[in-house]
């Protein structure tokens, strides 16, 4: 179990209302010494979402409590990844921007009410007094947030990494020539050129609280699955906006079907989304009845609490997946639209990758037609799980939590 820091605000703020490798160019010993941090006390990583890539960028806040043990870190994070944040024991505020509110009153019309809730949010941003803002997103919203907080010093990517004009906001600027390289990488390279001191995990760090795991021993013990771990679990779904990174659910079934066969008990799960659920549902009905659901996980800490249990998670690329990883579950990704050298799972957990390469992949769009997640054999997904199944190091994990 994960242990707090002595002292832990854990402040959200939000308005009143409802809602590794070669990291730079550059050597270690060559980072230009007007990007050097050499004080910090009251630091802001801003990475608004969405929820894979504020996982991916846990690795590199930890290299920042490293370096700065004694500061206060805060991070800027929009409502749907606002629990991963906190699940980072190592982050002392988590400060949540409203985005659907003020999406809202846009969408209302009500200019006015708009900007006073905007006005009253950077208000408090301000008020907490950043001496530093590091904007790991790369974003115009990003860019101007960190602006907008009066951070005298704002550190963000310069282009070819930065989108959207979002450069022109940063006044320490971190070249990252090569931009196919992974998104741990790139947030490593972001921090290692300001603070080359600074110490990345290289072991596992992500866990459950023990409420978490509570909670879901409570679940499973009403189906008598409390004892259960060491299992393949296999995580068809995606967000909505992702919908192109799913594979067919006959094909999961298949999966399944073949590790049943050769004595591999199998759950499937599904985030909180109705879609995902149906997506399950349908995938069960293709499928061995030995097929276990595993319980909902309406909460990040509850998943977390899941996957330590597993032996191996499977997926297409998703933010479940890269938590799995942090948390030091192998994993088996499924690519096809995604890049997979960017999107590839972080190094220091054991990892395998079922791409097929078709001359269209990657798009980072999809399409209709999604040939390049159908040409994907099952076989050779199954292959890879039990290249990776090894039950006892799930139970060991497992008493861990």
């Amino acid at each position: 179990m994960a242990q707090g820091r002595p002292v832990k605000t854990a402040v959200t703020a939000a308005l009143s209302a409802p809602d590794e490798g070669a990291l730079h160019s550059a050597s270690k010993a060559s980072f230009p010494k007007d990007l050097r941090l050499a004080h910090a006390d009251r630091i802001l990583v801003i990475r608004l979402g969405a929820l894979g890539d504020v996982i991916r960028t846990l690795p590199a806040a930890k290299g920042i409590r490293s370096r700065y043990p004694g500061a206060h870190l805060a991070w800027l994070v929009e409502p749907g990844a606002a629990e991963v944040v906190e699940a980072a024991d190592f982050v002392d505020e988590t400060i949540v921007f409203p985005r659907r509110e003020l999406v809202e009153l846009l969408k209302a019309g009500a200019g006015i009410a708009f900007a006073q809730k905007l006005r009253e949010f950077i208000r408090r941003l301000r008020d907490r007094r950043f001496d530093v803002v590091l904007d790991f997103h790369g974003i115009f919203k990003s860019g101007l947030l960190s602006y907008l907080s009066g951070a005298p010093i704002r550190v963000g990517y310069g282009k070819p990494a930065a989108r959207e004009f979002s450069e022109i906001f940063a006044n320490r600027r971190v070249e990252v020539s090569d931009v196919v390289i992974s998104r741990y990488q790139r947030n490593s390279a972001l921090l290692k050129s300001v603070a080359p001191e600074s110490v990345i995990p290289e072991e596992p760090f992500l866990s459950p609280s023990e409420q978490a795991v509570t909670r879901l021993n409570a679940r499973l013990r009403v189906s008598g699955l409390e004892r259960e771990n060491g299992f393949v679990l296999i995580h068809p779904g995606s967000s909505q906006r992702a919908r192109y990174k799913r594979y067919a659910p006959s094909a999961w079934a298949e999966i399944a079907g073949q590790l049943l066969q050769r004595g591999v008990t199998v759950w499937i799960a599904a985030g909180a989304a109705k879609e995902e659920c149906m997506l399950v549902d349908e995938i069960l009905r293709c499928c061995d009845r030995r097929l276990v659901r595993a319980p909902a996980t309406e909460r990040f800490d509850d998943l977390l609490a899941l996957l330590v249990r597993c032996s191996v998670f499977v997926s297409s690329d998703s933010g479940p997946l890269h938590a799995a990883s942090l948390a030091g579950v192998p994993v088996v990704q499924l690519l096809g639209p995604t890049d997979p050298i960017q999107n590839a799972p972080w190094r220091h957990s054991p990892s395998r990758q079922a791409y097929v390469p078709v001359p269209c992949s990657p798009c980072r769009r999809g399409c209709a037609e999604a040939t390049c997640m159908r040409v994907i054999p099952p076989p050779v997904v199954v292959d890879k799980i039990f290249e990776l199944h090894d039950p006892s190091e799930a139970d060991c994990r497992r008493r861990q939590a």
